[in-house]
Order: structure tokens, then C-alpha cells, then sequence
């Protein structure tokens, strides 16, 4: 007699089969294959044209024993691309994963995995004493070490711009940007968001507040796009500092840096700057409410495995916090890079 686990019986997503529990304790093979083929070069192999097997086989000193199995995985998880035997890079991998383009994000994940860790002592140990990897008695992490290393910073502001760059236009198309004339991005880094946000709805001025660290980069990047006039920078802290008053007050991937009484803080300290008749706008990588989706929850632990207090939460309780601070919530948006937005207006 087959003994199920209550409430598992039929239930899409549950596992059965020996050799689907056993991938899952194999997942570890796919990052590899990632790693292996940036640390190859195959991306940037495949940069300008599709080449067949043997000629790319070549061109990175593949052995033929592994090769085609090798290429035809990248295929399969759709990082690369198979057609009539010549592999190209996939879209996804010709935006993120070229180390010219804006977007490339190879650096930022093998410097994450450094600073992280990979294994599973990491995980073990949050669960076991509920403090990230490397924390110190003072709650200080490895991950800090990014703002004080130039090239670890470059590498992580080119992450954050790949991700804020898809979130971006989700934003634009969310909002009746024509009704509102100013905006502050808070913790808005170098200012990419801003950027786009500004080059798209050309009366619209902004102000991004951050780290003082981030006015240089900033300052490059908004004379690059050639809205430097309608931007500004206010380094500082947003839990000490009075946020820029605002029409429209943006709220990225901040709140899950903080645990909920300082979420709840932060939302009535923008309360206090938007606009009477402005907005409130809170995107984030929310799980969602029935606690179902595994890569949100996965990017929840990964979290709390390289922050001190940071962790995931859902649109549910994110629509509560934004109550109690005094806002009334309008509507709950999918963005892309698994990303829900919450819209809100302060009468």
C-alpha cells in the first residue's frame, strides 16, 4: 500500500518520480554549466555568428567525449540556441551574459557566489542560528564589502541595471505618468530606473536618493543617457534623512533589505513626502500569496543567506503595510524579472 503525504495527492508540482527528487539534489549541475561556459567563453564565442559544433568545439579546446552533450544542455535550458546543427546564443544570454553589454550579469553571479557561498553550510546555518553567512557580532556581512571595491561595485551596478531595465517599461505602462510632473526613486542606485523613467516621459524630473557612494556612478550615467538636467542625487539615508518630496515616490527592491517594523517606518516616512493626490508606487520580488511559486521563495532564503535582517514577503502583506501607512491601495502589478508592483494613493 502506497502511503501519500496529506494534502499532496494531485497537487501540480509534487514530486514522485525517484529521478525527479534526484535533479533536484542535481541542481547544482545547471549553475555549473553556466559557470563552465562563461569561464570557456562560449557566449562570447558565439557573440558575433552561430557556428557549428566542431568549429566552436574547437574554437574552446572542447574534448569531443563531453562536447555536443555539454552544447546541447545549454540548448535545453535555453541558453543557448540549436538550429540545423550550429549553436547561437540565446537572447537571454546575447542581453546578460556578453561582458561588453550593459546588461551582463556573469560577473555580479560569481561574485555573489563568492561572497555568499555556494554550498549548502550557508543554508544549514541560517537555519540552524538564523544569521546570514559570514555575519559578525555587529551584523556586518561579506556582501557590504562590494561598496568599498570599485570593480565588485561595477559588477553588481550592471546587475541591478539589467533587472531595473526590465522592470522599467512594466513601470511606464502601469502609471498615468501624464498626470503627475516630478518623481523620487529611494534607493534608485545609479539612477537607471530614473533614467529611463525620464527619457520616456520627457516633463517628468526626478531625484534619486542613495548611498553617498553612488553620485559618481549616477552622475556618469545620467550625462551617458543625456537627462542630467532633469535628474539630481541626494546621497544619504533614508531612515535618517527626509526623503525628496515627490508626485510619485518609488520604492524598488528596498523593503526586503528590512524587517517589517522598519518597512512600515519607511512606508510613513513616504507617506510624509509624496504629493497630497501623488502616489506611492512598491515593486519588489514579492512571493506570491499562496507561498507557491519556489523561485520567489528560493530568492527569499538567498536573501536572508547574505543579509543580516533582509527576507522575502508577499503583495498581501505588502498591501497592509501600505495601509497602515496611510496610503489606499489602487491596484497589484506582474512585472517581468519576477518582480509585482504595488500602486497606491496618497487623498
Amino acid at each position: 500500500m502506497t502511503t501519500r503525504e496529506p494534502g499532496c495527492a494531485g497537487r501540480p508540482g509534487a514530486l514522485d518520480d525517484p529521478y525527479d527528487v534526484m535533479f533536484v539534489g542535481w541542481s547544482f549541475v545547471r549553475s555549473g554549466l553556466l559557470s563552465a561556459a562563461l569561464e570557456l567563453g562560449v557566449f562570447t564565442a558565439l557573440a558575433e555568428r552561430p557556428l557549428v559544433g566542431a568549429e566552436l568545439s574547437a574554437r574552446l579546446g572542447l574534448h569531443p567525449r563531453a562536447a555536443r552533450d555539454f552544447l546541447d544542455a545549454l540548448s535545453a535550458i535555453g541558453l543557448l540556441c540549436r538550429a540545423d546543427g550550429r549553436y547561437g546564443n540565446s537572447p537571454a544570454a546575447a542581453r546578460h551574459l556578453l561582458p561588453d553589454r550593459d546588461g551582463f550579469l556573469g560577473g555580479f553571479l560569481r561574485m555573489t557566489g563568492d561572497l555568499m557561498g555556494g554550498g549548502p553550510q550557508a543554508l544549514t546555518g541560517l537555519l540552524r542560528t538564523g544569521d546570514a553567512r559570514g555575519q559578525n557580532a555587529a551584523g556586518e556581512v561579506p556582501f557590504t564589502r562590494i561598496f568599498h571595491d570599485p570593480e565588485r561595485l561595477r559588477l553588481f551596478l550592471s546587475a541591478m541595471d539589467a533587472f531595473s531595465s526590465a522592470v522599467a517599461e512594466g513601470l511606464c505602462a502601469s502609471l498615468d505618468w501624464s498626470a503627475h510632473r516630478t518623481f523620487s526613486d529611494i534607493g534608485g542606485a545609479r539612477g537607471n530606473l530614473a533614467a529611463r523613467l525620464a527619457a520616456a516621459h520627457p516633463w517628468l524630473t526626478g531625484t534619486v536618493l542613495d548611498r553617498p557612494a553612488m553620485r559618481a556612478p549616477f552622475e556618469d550615467l545620467v550625462a551617458e543617457r543625456g537627462v542630467g538636467d532633469r535628474l539630481a542625487f541626494v546621497g544619504g539615508d533614508f531612515f535618517v534623512d527626509d526623503l525628496p518630496r515627490a508626485d510619485v515616490l518609488i520604492l524598488g527592491g528596498v523593503l526586503h533589505d528590512w524587517p517589517d517594523e522598519r518597512r512600515l517606518e519607511l512606508l510613513r516616512r513616504a507617506h510624509a513626502a509624496v504629493a497630497d493626490g501623488g502616489c506611492l508606487v512598491v515593486y519588489d520580488t514579492m512571493l506570491d500569496d499562496e507561498r507557491s511559486r519556489p523561485e520567489s521563495l528560493l530568492l527569499s532564503l538567498v536573501m536572508m543567506t547574505q543579509s543580516a535582517q533582509a527576507s522575502g514577503f508577499s503583495a498581501a502583506q505588502c498591501r497592509e503595510w501600505v495601509a497602515r501607512a496611510g496610503f489606499t491601495v489602487r491596484r497589484t502589478v506582474s512585472l517581468p524579472a519576477l518582480t509585482t508592483a504595488l500602486v497606491a494613493g496618497k487623498d
